[in-house]
Order: structure tokens, then sequence, then C-alpha cells
């Protein structure tokens, strides 16, 4: 029996010994197979794979998430630049174990590569009017809120708009964001041919012409409307470039309505897509493979073949796009929906974020805007309100670790801030005569004169919030053109915007130019609000006044017959208009010298200042009309 349990113990310690030995053998021949040694740890092999199969699951659950979910491309971000100027690889700080003890499902071995955060971002913008160039500021501040690289503007413009945006990022000054900008005007005879029924007109077709427009030496650029709204760094779609395959040249997202299946109404005829079509609100055009695919023929040759049966453009360029990729899908990747969550009537634009961490970039494409029909709207809209009345002058803030392109003007005034001595009892004083205030001319509709009148004459001066209440009453006693700087907040400004459109007053005058300078600092910069009313005046004369007054009826023809009869044109002269004031509440107007030299006489008014400037002639207490030019130092009160 003893020996009978020896031989079988013999016969067990045999066997698992030769299980164990052919276990090392099948390890040692897969190592010689794939390269690597099995057994070492993780991150000591090329991969933190444990075997093949589990490698080729790893592989494949990766690429779902970098469809679905761009892998988070801000958690994975790489570390800043190394002193050599190269990328630099392995964890960051965000890297590490979540809060709370819990694990990450990630490891700490060396992950995919991002867009490095000293990159050059490229966006391109189509833009023109008075309307367009307010709305694309907040979808600037929505880009410069979350991003973390430095960009470069291109925009499209008309002239209208190039004069707005380029006198606000003139006085912006955001560090790390370059503009440049392109003449609308140049690329009409390219799509002028192209009867259009869209409300955005010609400048809907402009961003077909985008590789003639932009400079060859740019191989990429992200392409958005005016009326997108971004909720997460610019960086993670810059990203998605690096997934186009050989032959995709337009990054796009499926198209949420129904438009182009072609049933909205009976006898609705869509031009040809490829399935629910691709919207073209955001676009990733590889700029160098457009071009040397012959882009500009491509869609020229297929625009034309298609208007012979359609016509006309219903949805401008997008209708033309979603043509080229019908006949060649091979050119289009499909950005995930999220992209571009288009909030119109009637979309499919619920199935693209199940929480707000999905949402990444929100497009406003109805006609009817903020009162569009949808679930969330009210969530959507106070997104975007957000960044509306965002104060963009936080927004000026430095990239660290990122060397930017030199600035003569905000280079001279750090340098003369940094001269500035806390201690010097003016101290606050000069430091706000260096404030740079953003200007944002031209705020509303205004309607250029073709060619203005030798004696005609606008009326300049400057308010705040607290003064907007006298806009109506100025407006109805002076019919000529007005020149108006407002000194607001970014919230005040679309205060005033709402009140504007509502009022019959306002919103009835076009040729009352309101110019918005923005708050910055603890003092009202009256000289430089007067300056900026007075340089955007039209007219060979300016009637400089205070808020606070109120023109008689028909000085406007008045003065204007005065300089023609005085000759004013002729020679160097100034008009002192008297002025007058009473402490009444209620007062009715005068309509009449008579009515007025009465008033005089029952102690209702009284010459302006009178109480308070005893030693100045009657005659010489007024306003003052003076020729346009030179505006500085031009008083706009009493003498």
């Amino acid at each position: 029996m003893l020996r009978s349990w020896r031989v079988k113990l013999k016969l067990l310690l045999a066997t698992v010994t030769l299980a164990v030995l052919l276990s090392w053998l099948y390890l040692f021949v897969g190592s010689l197979e794939y390269g690597r040694f099995l057994l070492l740890p993780p991150c000591l092999g090329e991969q933190p794979s444990r075997d093949v199969e589990r490698e080729a699951l790893a592989s494949r659950v990766r690429r779902v998430e970098e469809e679905n979910q761009q892998l988070r491309l801000q958690l994975s971000q790489v570390q800043a630049e190394g002193s050599d100027g190269n990328p630099q690889w392995g964890a960051s700080a965000e890297d590490g174990e979540p809060p709370g003890g819990e694990r990450s499902n990630r490891t700490a071995c060396p992950k995919q590569r991002t867009v490095h955060k000293c990159e050059l971002l490229h966006v391109a913008i189509v833009c023109a009017g008075h309307n367009a160039s307010r709305d694309v500021v907040t979808l600037v501040k929505s880009i410069l809120f979350h991003r973390k690289n430095p960009l470069h503007f291109h925009f499209i413009t008309d002239s209208v708009a190039h004069q707005i945006l380029q006198t606000l990022f003139q006085s912006w000054m955001v560090p790390s964001v370059h503009v440049s900008f392109y003449n609308a005007d140049d690329l009409k005879p390219e799509v002028s041919w192209i009867p259009n029924k869209h409300y955005s007109g010609i400048y809907g077709l402009m961003k077909l012409t985008l590789t003639k427009a932009l400079p060859s030496s740019l191989s990429k650029v992200i392409v958005l409307d005016t009326d997108i709204t971004f909720a997460t760094d610019i960086a993670e779609l810059w990203a998605v470039f690096g997934k186009f395959s050989d032959k995709q040249v337009i990054g796009l997202v499926e198209n949420q309505s129904d438009w182009y299946l072609g049933n909205l109404w009976k006898n609705h005829k869509p031009w040809p897509a490829l399935g629910r079509g691709f919207n073209t609100g955001v676009i990733l055009l590889l700029l160098d493979r457009l071009r040397r695919l012959g882009w500009e023929q491509m869609w020229r040759l297929t625009a034309e073949r298609e208007l012979m049966s359609m016509l006309s453009t219903s949805l401008a360029d997008q209708d033309i796009f979603n043509a080229v990729i019908k006949q060649d899908p091979a050119l289009v990747y499909r950005l995930p929906c999220f992209w571009n969550v288009q909030l119109s009537d009637h979309t499919r634009s619920e199935q693209c974020y199940t929480e707000v961490s999905d949402l990444k970039v929100i497009h406003w494409n109805s006609p009817k805007k903020l009162r569009v029909k949808n679930k969330h709207v009210e969530f959507f809209r106070n997104l975007y309100l957000t960044f509306l009345e965002y104060d963009g002058n936080l927004l000026r803030r430095e990239l660290f670790g990122c060397a930017s392109l030199p600035s003569p003007p905000g280079d001279q005034l750090q340098q003369a801030l940094e001269e500035l001595d806390e201690d010097d009892p003016c101290y606050d004083f000069r430091r706000q005569h260096l404030t740079q205030h953003r200007v944002h001319l031209f705020f509303l509709q205004y309607e250029f004169l073709a060619l203005p009148n030798p004696t005609d004459v606008t009326l300049v001066a400057q308010l705040s919030m607290d003064r907007l209440q006298m806009l109506e009453a100025i407006c109805k006693h002076w019919a000529g053109p007005i020149s108006l700087a407002l000194y607001m907040s970014d919230a005040e400004a679309q205060q005033f915007l709402r009140y504007a459109q509502a009022s019959e007053v306002l919103s009835a005058r076009r040729n009352v130019a309101y110019h918005i300078v923005y708050k910055e600092g603890q003092f009202y910069p009256i000289n430089l609000l007067r300056n900026v009313a007075l340089a955007n005046t039209q007219t060979p004369y300016v009637f400089l006044t205070d808020i606070d007054f109120l023109p008689m009826y028909g000085l406007y023809d008045y003065l204007r017959n005065s300089i023609q009869q005085l000759e004013l044109p002729q020679r160097k002269a100034a008009l002192i208009v008297p002025a007058f004031e009473t402490l009444h509440y209620r007062l009715t107007f005068p309509k009449s010298k008579a009515e007025l030299l009465s008033m005089l006489d029952m102690g209702s008014l009284y010459t302006f200042s009178e109480a308070r400037l005893p030693q100045v002639r009657p005659e010489v207490r007024g306003l003052r009309l003076e020729q346009g030019v030179p505006h500085h130092g031009a008083g706009c009160a009493g003498v």
C-alpha cells in the first residue's frame, strides 16, 4: 500500500512539472512570435496588453470610443512642450487616479497623441452685415472661453463687417489670437451665377470658394456658421483631422432633419444627397487635398448639372456640398452628431446627447433662432445667453508656455503699464488713461450715406445705461443722422439691444449709429466716447451735445440752411446754439421762439447754467456746431 501510494505521488508530481514546463514553453514561443516577453509588466513592453486576444479586444474598444466620445480629448491632453520644442509623451497630471481612491480604467502607459497646446488652429467664418457681425461675437466668445491653443480667424466679409470686426479685434487685444480678412466682393463673381432662395443670400454660397479665398499655404481649416455656440475646446474638433483616411477631404455631421429625404410635403424635391444628407454649419476642410482634386471645377460642374433640373438652391452651399458627396461618397468623413447639434424644428438632435457632457457644438440653424421648438431649448438658450452677456475683457488671458507673435501696440501698452508707479497718488488716473476699451461700431443696422450733402449735420453725443430713456425723445426732435457712443457692459449692451428692437421710434430709424464702448475700469471715459462718436460720422458738420439736451423741433433743417446762408463750407467757423434748462420734471416743449420767450418771462425756463455761471455772457452759453475735422479737442457742452 505504501509503495503504491508513493508511485501515485511521483506520477502526480511528474504531471504537474510537465504542465509547468509546457506553460513556460508556450509563453516563450509567444514572446518569439510577437517580439516581446509576455510576462513583463504591461508598461515594460510596447503595449499594455497581456496576450494577443486582449490586445485585439482593447483595440476594438478603443476604436468604438474614438467614434462615439472622441476619447475625451481634454482628459487625454499631453503635457506641455519640453524645452527642446518637441511634444512630451506620457501621463499628465490629469492621468492620475480620480478622487476617492477609485481607479481609472486607463493605464499609466504612453497614450495617443492629441493636439499640441501650442499648435495654431485655423477657423474660417463668412460674415456680412451688422446683425451677423453682432452674432459672430458670441461664437468667438464661446471659442475663446474653452480654448487652450493659439487661434487664427479667417473672416470673409463685406465692407460693413470688415470695419466692425477689425475695430473690435484691434481694441480687444486677445493674446495669441490672429485675424485675417478677405473681401467677399472679390469672391462674388465665383458664385453670383447660382440662383439661391436661402435667406443668407449670396453670402450663403461663399464657403464653396474657400480653397481659392484662403492662402495656398493653409492646409486645413475649420469652417463655422455665425449661429454656432461651442461647449468644448475647439482643439478637440481640430484633432479629428487626424482620423481622415487618405481619400477623405471633408468632415461633416449628418443632417438631423428630414429635408433631404424629400418627404416634408407633397412634391417636395430636394437636391440629391447621400441618405439624410449633411449639414454645413460645421465643416472640416483639408484644403491642400481639395486643391489637388480640383475642387473648384468639381463643385462647379456638379452645380451646373443639378441646376438644369433644380433651377435654384434652397439651402445655399449645403445643397451643392451634398450633391458633390452624393457623386463621390469617399470624400466625406462622418463627424459624430454632437459636433453639430442642430436646433431647428423637427430634427433628431436629441439623439446626439444623453447628458450635458456630451454636448460639443450647438447650431441655431432655424430662422427662428432662440425661439426654435426643442425639448431642451431652455438649457441651450441659457448656455447661449451666458456667452452673449459674458464679459469679453475676461477672455484677454495669456496662453502660458506658448510663444506669441510680437504685437507692437500690445507690447507698448504692457511696457507703459509696467513703468507706472503704484505709490503715485494719480496712479488710478494714469492707469485708466492706458486702458484699452473694446469698441463695437455700428451695433445696430445703419444705412450709410452714398453721397453726403455738403451742408449735412450729424448729432453727436455719448451716454451710459442710466440715460437710455433720452434716446426716443432725441430721435423725435432730430430727423437727421445721429452718432452715439454708449458706455456699457456686455450684459447692458444686450439690454439696450432688446430695448431698441422693441421701441417703435428707434427701430424705425436707420440713420442712427450706435457704437458700444465696453466698460472697463472705474472712470467714465468721456473723451474716448466723444471721439468714437465723432470719428464715425459721415457728414462734414457735427452738432456736439450732451445726451440730456433736446434740440428744438426743426433744428436739423435750420442748421443746414444756416450753413448754406453763412457760406461755412468756404470758411472755418463754429455756430453756437443757445441752450436753456428747466427744473420742472414735466414741461411742454416750446414749439416757437415766441413760446420760448414767454416761458423765460414766466421763469419756467432760463438760460443754461445761468445760476452756476453768471459771469458767462448769455449769448455764448450754448451748444457748439463745428465742422467735422479735426475732431480732437472739440467740446460737447455749453462753454
